[in-house]
């Protein structure tokens, strides 16, 4: 036995060198493919369009009378009197402010007089022009505009004579425009009578 071994030991050797390599190739051909890798790109979210808000303009307000720097300042929408005294440098030893409105809010291109302790006859400013959409006050509707009125115009209102018409512009020209409609009873001679019969002919 040994010498039959011997004497085939390379065939034998040969043999189990090609039974291993054919056994590897086998488990190499039948070992399961690995899985495919699959490349992805991300895809970017859209950011939101950035919201504009317009700012409001400044309003142009001319302080004048008792105050320590008068002049025109630019205010924020909104503003009262009060914030244009403040704007002026604050109102001066001998300023009356019994006899202006400090809460009032401002308008563009308003004016602000501040008057004098014992000052009998105040400048009463001009009231500043105010948008309109048509030449004239009467609206659309067929309502006149308070605001914008001329004396003829407001003499055309039931109730209204010259006399109350004056006053009413008066009243414009001291306070600046009508902040509602109920705010004419304000004027001297216009009582809750009168007023009934003019709150559906008149607008602001």
């Amino acid at each position: 036995m040994s010498d039959w071994l011997q004497r085939y030991r390379g065939y034998i050797l040969i043999t189990l060198v090609y039974l291993l390599i054919s056994g590897g190739m086998v488990l190499f051909l039948r070992r399961p493919a690995p899985p495919a890798i699959v490349i992805t790109t991300p895809t970017s979210t859209p950011l939101p369009e950035p919201t504009v808000t317009p700012t409001p303009a400044p309003l142009r307000v001319y302080v004048t009378g008792a105050v320590v720097h008068p002049d025109v300042y630019l205010l924020a929408t909104g503003s009262i009197i009060r914030d244009a005294l403040v704007a002026a440098g604050g109102a001066t030893s001998n300023a009356d402010l019994n006899r202006i409105n400090l809460a009032q809010q401002v308008y563009d291109q308003q004016q602000i007089y501040v008057p004098r302790l014992g000052e009998e006859n105040p400048p009463i400013p001009l009231p500043a022009p105010l948008p309109s959409t048509t030449s004239s006050s009467v609206q659309p509707t067929g309502k006149v505009n308070i605001n914008t009125a001329t004396a003829e115009e407001l003499d055309t209102l039931p109730g209204i004579g010259p006399a109350i018409a004056q006053r009413i512009i008066e009243y414009r020209q001291a306070n600046g425009p009508f902040q509602s409609i109920e705010e004419i009873k304000n004027v001297s001679g216009i009582g809750d009578k009168l007023f009934e019969r003019l709150k559906d002919l008149i607008t602001v």
